[in-house]
């Protein structure tokens, strides 16, 4: 099992920008693909970006251009910096680790099968 612990989630106004960390632990992390995701209230989880063991990454069309998903493999972390927020990006933010080998960067939520407790982010206007 893969342990996660998001954290860096807070509130901002429009414009701004955040980084989230995810510290993860159970695994040799240079293995994982990983993921972030996000899940407003009264919505679905929504995949937000991925990145591979080689460092390929994949985002949802919504923040391309705005987030970037980077790792540090010494550091056993996962980041996803974020920029020029929107109001509509307000949610849950949780990070997820697919242990199985040479998977692809991905944000479908199936892929992954271990998950943090998530750290919220708001943005006013």
């Amino acid at each position: 099992q893969v342990q996660l612990v998001e954290s860096g989630g807070g509130s901002v106004q429009a414009g701004g920008s955040l980084r989230l960390s995810c510290a993860a632990s159970g695994y040799t992390f240079s293995r994982l693909s990983l993921g972030w995701f996000r899940e407003a209230p009264g919505k679905e989880r929504e995949g937000v970006a991925g990145i591979d063991s080689v460092g390929n990454t994949r985002y949802a069309d919504s923040v391309k251009g705005r987030f970037t998903i980077s790792k540090d493999n010494a550091k056993n972390t996962l980041y996803l910096e974020m920029n020029s927020l929107k109001p509509e990006d307000t949610a849950m933010y949780y990070c997820a680790a697919d242990v199985t080998a040479y998977a692809c960067a991905s944000v479908r939520s199936k892929n992954f099968a271990n998950w943090g407790q998530g750290t919220q982010v708001t943005v006013s206007s």
